[in-house]
């Protein structure tokens, strides 16, 4: 795969999936028991803002460095903004951005435990120096959707896995992810799955959505950011997140992200937030 996460760091992508990732980690804390957190498409971790690929782009300073100084922000926001800052103690400006992974360690409590799955070596390399040390983090080169098959369901039997692939091949893409879906469903249907997605064209999102709605799981919601009309394939128009079993009543708190969200990141009149439930039982 050529995708490179290092060049979209910090985007509006990453501020939508990972404030909604922080709620869910929360969510399973609310409880006394230990969880598992897996995260199947891993990347390196820890992102360089000031490094050749980010700057390139310069796609965080329309998406994390936007919310740096927004006042009377959601909760999840508010976390969000301030373990980015965090990381960046002693630095006048943000230098260094988190990944799914390092942010859901960041979160977790030492009783949790994670998995973190990351294909391509030398990501994984980094990825394996980020969590070396940390007893709680096992990391794989290995394939992210069959180590779902391998590892599924956790010895804690409750938990959450992110599926985040760069979809390089987006309508190929779907497809897999439904079969790791069905496949995971039969071992663990009362696990917690968050499936994170790009918006380019519609008619590419709404088979999987479909697929979502009779696929068995009693609860899928979903979430969306547009920032673009959903009407044209030569750009990232939007995202979204599907959550599969999501905590009690969080589509609350996603009620009162998105609207924040969308004003914060918007890029014209054209932005958009919805939140769907696929299906409910």
């Amino acid at each position: 795969m050529n995708y490179r996460h290092a060049f979209h760091a910090g985007n509006f992508a990453d501020v939508f999936k990972h404030t909604i990732l922080i709620g869910l980690i929360e969510a399973l804390k609310a409880k006394q028991t230990p969880f598992c957190f897996m995260d199947t498409h891993a990347g390196r971790g820890r992102y360089s803002l000031d490094g050749s690929e980010a700057m390139r782009t310069g796609e965080a300073t329309d998406g994390i460095k936007r919310l740096l100084a927004a006042t009377r922000v959601p909760t999840l926001m508010h976390v969000y903004v301030n373990l980015v800052r965090s990381l960046n103690a002693g630095h006048e400006e943000l230098v260094d951005y988190p990944g799914s992974p390092l942010i859901a360690s960041l979160v977790m409590r030492e009783s949790d435990r994670g998995i973190l799955c990351e294909l391509q070596p030398d990501e994984c390399t980094a990825l394996k120096a980020l969590f070396r040390g940390d007893a709680r983090f096992s990391v794989h080169e290995r394939d992210g959707y069959g180590a779902m098959n391998a590892l599924l369901p956790p010895r804690e039997r409750r938990g959450l896995v992110l599926i985040d692939p760069p979809f390089e091949a987006q309508d190929d893409e779907f497809r897999i992810i439904e079969k790791a879906l069905g496949d995971a469903r039969k071992r663990w249907p009362t696990g917690m799955y968050a499936i994170w997605y790009p918006i380019k064209l519609r008619q590419q999102v709404q088979p999987f959505h479909r697929w979502l709605s009779r696929s068995g799981f009693a609860k899928v919601l979903a979430a969306e950011l547009l920032l673009h009309p959903d009407n044209s394939a030569l750009r990232l128009n939007g995202c979204g997140m599907v959550v599969i079993n999501p905590p009690w009543k969080f589509e609350r708190q996603l009620e009162e992200l998105l609207p924040a969200l969308n004003a914060l990141l918007a890029q014209g009149r054209y932005g958009q937030h919805r939140i769907e439930w696929l299906a409910r039982e």
